[in-house]
């Protein structure tokens, strides 16, 4: 543990948002607020929105990247484990795409570097797209509009880089502003209530920050899952290969069990929970963090006013609070 907080004693400075709007105790907090991003070419975003929804860049033509990062919800798609190609099931539960530029690494076991490189996986995945590049390439020059809107944006028309380019270019601009949390960080002190202030207060006392920091909350360093006791051993699944994190990529004994921390901005939205998708419950899933990475029982009380907290961190998209979006699509299902 002593570790967890120097790492975090080093992290805060690094991580101060001076806003002068702000009170001074607000600025130089362990979590951010959300900014919009800047300098995005607004006719790659306009290209890439069009690509993210491309099923033609799928060997079958019956899948995008919208199949799993579903926009009018929560970026991701609620399953437990992603749907694949023929109805296959993949080995991890879907990331949201909301935020996904902030993360330091792409995946649940970081094995991609950017999102450039992310592109690359799910496009050459047998249970994925299962395509190739000249396959997606093809396509797209035999479509009525793309050879022009390329040509439009890039000088050597589509390329797979400019494929790339354009899709993450989309994806940067996938931020959630504008949260109630980040509208109290920004000076509104009445944006959050007593009751999700104290969630704040403890979501930092119980060292939850020591993961979950900076502005996307998470997202921006390894952790081993079950620092204290083996949560697969308990589960009586220890070995299956999707439990066994970046060791799958690197080969390393150190590696095993170590993930992406995954960002807490939209939490609240994203059940089920873990990479493999097996909890079901946000209340459930604070106690096994709690439990195996911070060695510590956590009460029903202080459970309720961390998720009161973590209610407080999605944004908007397209001007559109995500989480009344979510409760909306939740009342409707009932």
């Amino acid at each position: 543990m002593k570790i967890i907080f120097i790492y975090l004693a080093i992290l805060l400075p690094a991580c101060a948002f001076a806003n002068s709007s702000a009170p001074l105790y607000l600025r130089y907090e362990p979590v951010q607020p959300l900014l919009q991003p800047e300098n995005l070419d607004p006719q790659k975003v306009t290209l890439g929105e069009k690509l993210f929804n491309e099923t033609s860049l799928s060997r079958d033509n019956n899948m995008s990247c919208a199949s799993c990062h579903i926009l009018n919800e929560n970026g991701a798609d609620h399953k437990a484990l992603a749907a694949g190609r023929n109805n296959t099931t993949l080995n991890a539960n879907t990331l949201t795409v909301f935020n996904s530029s902030l993360n330091h690494r792409q995946f649940w076991d970081g094995r991609a570097a950017t999102l450039e490189q992310q592109i690359d996986f799910v496009l050459t995945n047998n249970k994925e797209f299962a395509s190739n590049w000249n396959q997606a390439i093809n396509k797209l020059k035999k479509n009525k509009t793309y050879p022009k809107q390329f040509k439009k944006i890039y000088a050597d028309g589509i390329t797979a880089d400019n494929i790339r380019n354009a899709i993450a270019t989309f994806e940067k601009s996938l931020i959630t502003t504008n949260s109630r949390f980040d509208q109290y960080l920004l000076g509104d002190v009445n944006a959050i209530s007593a009751q999700e202030k104290n969630g704040y207060r403890l979501f930092k006392s119980y060292g939850c920050v020591a993961c979950h920091q900076g502005s996307n909350v998470g997202g921006n360093m390894f952790m081993k899952f079950g620092v204290f006791g083996n949560f697969y051993a308990e589960k009586n699944q220890p070995s299956k290969p999707q439990n066994l994190g970046r060791y799958n990529i690197s080969g390393n004994e150190n590696d095993r069990y170590v993930f992406r921390v995954p960002s807490l901005r939209l939490a609240v939205l994203s059940a089920p929970y873990f990479h493999d998708g097996s909890v079901d419950t946000l209340q459930e899933a604070i106690k096994i963090m709690a439990k195996h990475q911070l060695g510590r029982a956590i009460s029903e009380q202080h459970v309720n006013d961390i998720i009161a907290f973590l209610s407080t961190l999605p944004g908007d998209y397209q001007g559109q609070s995500l989480y009344e979006k979510e409760q909306r699509r939740l009342k409707a299902a009932q």
